[in-house]
Parts: C-alpha cells; structure tokens; sequence
C-alpha cells in the first residue's frame, strides 16, 4: 500500500511565497514520476509540474518561473516552491506519484489548501 502526505499549504499576500512537500512510502517503483496537480472550485483538476526519477521536468505553462520542483529518489520526498504567488493560485493541491507497469497507476495525497490574498 503507497501513502502519500503533504505538508505546507496556507495563506499568503500576493507576491509571497510558500514550499509544498509530499513524502511517499510504502512499495515504489524505482521508475516513477511524482508531481503537483491543483483544483479552484468549480474547475477540473490540472497539473501543476512533474518530475521523473531521472530529474526531467514538466510545468504548467502558468507557473513557469515562478514555481520549483525537486525531489529527493532516496527519501521518496517531492517538493514544490511557489514563489510570486498570484491569486489564481489560489486552489487546493494534491500530491501525485505515478508510473506504469502494463498499465497506469496513481496515487493521490488528501490534498493541500493554498490561499493567495490579492
């Protein structure tokens, strides 16, 4: 069984900053991707940015420098900086581990709140 917990989130100005973590536990397979995936009310769910193992990156468009990513394969932690946060960011974000063998597989944290004050 995989489990995944974040931590940080919150509320912040317009502006500011905030770091996202997500650890993964649990039988992993050593090729995966790991990534933020966020959701405003009454909108679908859209990634964020990904990371593989072997360090490739993807980002939202809408994030581009302005948002990190990194990870840490040994501890199976992803981490996610925001930083000039605007308020469209404003949304709540959920870890993702993901890889495939035969077929997809993912997992999902219980999601994060982030709240950008204007």
């Amino acid at each position: 069984q995989v489990q995944l917990v974040e931590s940080g989130g919150g509320l912040v100005q317009a502006g500011g900053s905030l770091r996202l973590s997500c650890g993964a536990s649990g039988s992993i397979s050593s090729d995966n991707t790991m990534g933020w995936y966020r959701q405003a009310p009454g909108k679908q769910r859209e990634l964020v940015a990904t990371i593989h193992t072997g360090g490739s990156t993807n980002y939202a468009d809408s994030v581009k420098g302005r948002f990190t990513i990194s990870r840490d394969n040994a501890k199976n932690t992803v981490n996610l900086q925001m930083n000039s946060l605007k308020p469209e960011d404003t949304a709540v974000y959920y870890c993702n581990l993901h890889w495939r063998i035969f077929r997809p597989i993912d997992y999902w944290g219980q999601g994060t709140q982030v709240t950008v004050s204007s």
